[in-house]
């Protein structure tokens, strides 16, 4: 069987810097297995984009190949993590996920060492891509939600 997971991230604020929220939702072989949204106080949407990839990687390091678990865990493979996809409609913090841009700003350069940390505790293959924004809907309307306070 396969075991595919795909994670898709947002972030936003409101007023930027605003109110913000992060939410994401991971598909394990196409249906959902767990949704996640918090409000994050003031800041940027940048930083809020970078916070729900983090988020969703202190998830991802927290799920382990034991099924003693009440509830249903991802299924991991033996000796590591099976590939995970990640998906931002944020092409500036997904280039710089992926090493294509530099990071001036110093508190997103602090942001981008705590994901890769997370990455290596992970100790799989884990990639980013953009997708638009309508491809994003349930982690946009999760980020919606939080700010709501729905």
């Amino acid at each position: 069987m396969r075991n595919e997971i795909s994670i898709f991230c947002d972030g936003g604020a409101r007023g930027n810097p605003g109110p913000a929220a992060v939410g994401f939702v991971v598909f394990q072989n196409n249906k959902i297995v767990h949704k996640f949204s918090k409000r994050i106080g003031e800041t940027t949407n940048n930083v809020a984009e970078y916070q729900a990839v983090i988020a969703a990687l202190e998830w991802l390091k927290n799920q382990s190949p034991v099924t003693s678990h009440p509830r249903p865990r991802l299924r991991l493979t033996e000796g590591g993590q099976s590939p995970v996809a990640f998906f931002l409609d944020s092409q500036l913090v997904v280039n710089q996920l992926n090493g294509n841009f530099k990071i001036k700003n110093s508190n997103l350069q602090k942001l981008i060492v705590r994901a890769k940390n997370l990455e290596r505790k992970i100790n799989g293959k884990i990639s980013y891509s953009y997708v638009s924004r309508e491809k994003n809907k349930i982690a946009d309307a999760l980020v919606n939600q939080a700010l709501n306070g729905l």
